[in-house]
């Protein structure tokens, strides 16, 4: 399956991207993929964390894959939500530029099939898929970290923070932002993981400890000095 000439490129997100689109796009498309599996297994060392106390992203892993590990989380949905875009011919050039000095931190270029949700205006594309471009953290990428216990990982997100923002902050949104495509695309380990960290946040409150204290007072934070505010970067992650 290839994507006609005449349309450009198709683009599929399925982590910031969902909120926090490519620019030049002229439409966006709710929908989904198969045969992968979303997970909170790709390091941040650029945008939600840096090299010396990297953060947690997503990213995907191929089913067949997945179901050769160990994950704590043994369930997965057989089909992972997000947002497709198409950039117009003429920006084409320019957005793939764009996004590759925004995917650089680990992640590949793939192709694979996106279906479109049934709820979806056709907005004059009529056809049910659309071959698009993803990028993924692949298992041989060294910011992959494979399978993570979802506690321990709560507790290090919370920790997290880079030059893009609060680390928890990308997971809140990123539930958000499943939970609005459609009533089926909402992905349990996401949901579980913003469960954790809220509680985490809500004990951390109830004992009076100071979220951003513990922060500032870890020796990899100081060491990295994180830059917030005007300069901040384009967030890495999908």
């Amino acid at each position: 399956m290839t994507t006609p000439e005449s349309e450009g490129l198709w683009l599929f997100g399925y982590g910031s991207l969902i909120w926090k689109p490519p620019p030049h796009y002229d439409l966006r498309v709710p929908g989904y993929i198969e045969g992968y599996v979303r997970r909170f297994w790709q390091a941040s060392e650029d945008h939600r964390g840096t090299p010396a106390a990297p953060g947690r992203v997503v990213t995907l892993i191929d089913r067949k894959h997945w179901e050769t590990l160990t994950d704590h989380h043994a369930l997965a949905p057989p089909r992972v939500w997000g947002a497709a875009y198409r950039i117009p011919p003429q920006h084409v050039a320019e957005v793939k530029n764009y996004l590759d000095i925004r995917e650089i931190n680990g992640y590949s270029i793939q192709y694979t099939p996106f279906t479109k949700a049934s709820s979806a205006q056709s907005n004059g594309v009529s056809r049910k898929q659309i071959d698009c471009l993803v990028y993924i953290g692949l298992p041989d990428n060294p910011q992959f970290l494979g399978s993570q216990d979802p506690q321990a990982l709560a507790e290090h997100i919370i920790r997290s923070r880079g030059p893009s923002g609060e680390n928890k902050d990308y997971l809140y949104q990123l539930e958000t932002a499943l939970n609005e495509l459609s009533p089926e695309s909402g992905d349990k380990h996401i949901t579980d993981l913003a469960r954790r960290c809220r509680e985490i946040e809500a004990r951390m409150q109830a004992e009076g400890v100071n979220v951003e204290e513990v922060k500032l007072q870890s020796p990899e934070v100081k060491a990295e000095g994180v830059r917030e505010g005007a300069g901040r970067q384009e967030e890495t992650e999908k």
